[in-house]
């Protein structure tokens, strides 16, 4: 049988032009380390899936000739020799990457922005892009084709009609109409999971923080809401979305945000009158768990579900990343637990990197955390960071064992974890055959 050729590099010129090298091969990183894509991890490029450059930073590709990795820095275009620039995948939600793009970072002169770098190639044979990723949820309601702005507009016009006086109305408009956020936009469409932002405030300093950045960073990618709703106005939004909307979630904790642990009487308060109210719905609440007492508090109050977000295991590594103001990571952890036993569907926020996620270390430290919570799902959210920045505030020195390995290893230890992208309803908390829910074809 013929040996399928590895996918080609592409690369860009100066102007953004994307083109496949005639013989150089696909690579990918783990952590600071180039590396071939094992064949498990190479799928067409998603659906939505947007491509783009990383300027002034030249691609890493393996010749197979020299039998070697080579930093491209130029390439022939007839008789010139023109400089050429890494090219990246930004994958459509739902699917893990399994490998960051191959280039020389220390090349760059700029802080990239927060967008998640996936390893990106060209197959010949299939005349197609190809990516380092694998597939972790089979949920399609948050593909970008199901959110036409066209439609927008005049949803937010009767909505805001309907409730003029409403702040939190007018923060999540904003959010749908500025930012494009899809949770917003759910609200105004009158279906599936539909944001509580409620927090101007946070006690983590997360290097990744979409809502606020140092100057000397990059820029946010939202402004955080400026007030706390009441529990009248959260109400008034959130009732008839969970009484009137197809696969309801109402879900505490979005990008606009610091965290909603911070306004916990409030949160607790506007959930009892959803639940006492509402005749169907989820209530979900996302945070970094810092203060267990809070958690218990707002199990008590209603909750379904919780998702709690974590780059790492590692309290060494939670701590870098995180930068926690006045709480531990042993609190975090306690949170975890508290959710569990008292009853709510628990999930991490997983946020994943290649090189990080699976180093040797964190999947043993990965796999006594689960044992020790017994967590329900591991959402595997691609970090949204400069990957060189990431690795070097985390002191990655090796590769992993592989994204795709790490997931297999993980199930095979612990059947009935769940791996996912998105927030469920109840309904589908436990599906049928969930033990065998991965890999998603």
């Amino acid at each position: 049988m013929k040996k399928r050729a590895l996918p080609k590099l592409l690369y860009a010129d100066s102007r953004g032009n994307i083109f496949d090298h005639p013989y150089l091969t696909m690579a990918g990183m783990s952590g600071n380390e180039a590396v071939l894509p094992e064949s498990v991890e190479l799928i067409p490029l998603p659906d939505d899936s947007r491509l783009f450059t990383i300027p002034n930073t030249p691609p890493i590709a393996w010749d197979a000739r020299k039998r070697s990795f080579e930093t491209v820095e130029r390439v022939k275009d007839g008789r010139r020799s023109i400089p050429v620039q890494a090219v990246s995948a930004f994958m459509a939600p739902g699917y893990m990457r399994t490998l960051l793009p191959a280039c020389d970072y220390s090349k760059k002169k700029v802080h990239l922005p927060l967008w998640s770098y996936t390893a990106v190639g060209w197959d010949e044979e299939t005349e197609r892009f190809v990516v380092a990723a694998s597939r972790v949820d089979a949920n399609e309601n948050w593909l970008p084709k199901n959110y036409d702005d066209r439609k927008l507009d005049p949803l937010v016009r009767k909505m805001a009609a309907l409730f003029p006086k409403n702040r939190l109305l007018e923060q999540l408009a904003r959010c749908a109409v500025d930012y494009h956020c899809f949770a917003a936009k759910n609200l105004f469409f009158r279906r599936w999971e539909a944001p509580i932002p409620t927090s101007p405030v946070c006690n983590s300093r997360c290097l990744g923080c979409i809502s606020l950045q140092p100057s000397d960073c990059c820029p946010s990618n939202h402004e955080r809401i400026p007030f706390v709703p009441t529990p009248e106005e959260i109400v008034e939004l959130m009732l008839p979305h969970l009484n009137e909307a197809p696969e309801p979630i109402v879900s505490y904790g979005q990008g606009c945000e610091g965290d909603p642990i911070m306004q916990a009487e409030t949160v607790a308060e506007a959930t009892r009158r959803l639940k006492r109210e509402a005749s169907r719905g989820t209530v979900n609440f996302n945070s970094n768990g810092s203060m267990p007492e809070r958690i218990r508090m707002l199990c008590d109050a209603g909750m379904d579900s919780m998702r709690f977000s974590m780059n790492s295991v590692q309290e060494n590594l939670y701590n870098r990343y995180y930068r926690p103001n006045g709480y531990r990571f042993a609190d975090v952890v306690q949170s975890v637990k508290t959710a569990k036993e008292r009853g709510l569907f628990t999930m991490i926020n997983y946020l994943v990197s290649p090189g990080v996620t699976d180093s040797p270390a964190e999947v043993e430290a990965l796999l006594r955390f689960i044992g020790e919570t017994g967590v329900d799902m591991l959402q595997m959210r691609n970090l949204s960071i400069d990957p060189a920045f990431y690795n070097d505030r985390m002191g990655i020195e090796a590769r992993g064992i592989g994204m795709y390995r790490l997931l297999e290893t993980i199930k095979k230890e612990f059947p009935k974890i769940q791996y996912g992208y998105f927030n469920r309803t109840r309904e589908k908390f436990y599906p049928e055959g969930y033990e065998k829910g991965w890999p998603i074809e």
